[in-house]
């Protein structure tokens, strides 16, 4: 069971491409998620990004994008400057109607968990469900 993705999900009356764009322009992704540097939606694409919990540390994450559907996945991995792990979080796109579900799937979280509090499952499903059912909503609704 200790290898079990996590998997958080939302529905949003927006279409996909909408969503696509808030994944993969920074201009957009600056709006609701991390501050990039640069980000472009490609395989092999490096970015970085600090980030933590708002009054304890900030951790350096480092990320390559692993997969790339365009307008439908975005796969990237995620692990942390100086720590040990590797984990790899999808972002799934599945239009039907004007609707789109959204689905983020965070596996390897086991391999971070030895690195402290804020590493753990609920910790991560915490961050997750805080960007789908609070910053990207606002987003979309903005």
């Amino acid at each position: 069971m200790k290898n079990d993705p996590l998997i958080v999900e939302r529905v949003y009356d927006v279409p996909a491409e909408k969503i696509w764009k808030a994944l993969t322009d920074n201009n957009e992704i600056k709006k609701w998620y991390f501050q990039l540097k640069d980000f472009k939606p490609k395989t092999g694409f490096k970015f970085d990004f600090l980030g933590g919990p708002e009054e304890g540390p900030q951790f350096l994450h480092l990320c390559e994008i692993t997969q790339i559907i365009d307008g439908k996945k975005l796969a990237y991995t995620w692990r942390y400057d100086g720590y040990p792990g590797n984990s790899e979080v999808s972002w799934e796109l599945f239009e039907k109607a004007d609707k789109t579900r959204v689905v983020i799937t965070h596996t390897g979280l086991e391999s971070l968990a030895e690195n402290g509090k804020d590493f753990t499952k609920e910790s991560f499903k915490g961050g997750w469900t805080y960007f789908l059912n609070d910053a990207l909503k606002n987003y979309l609704e903005s």
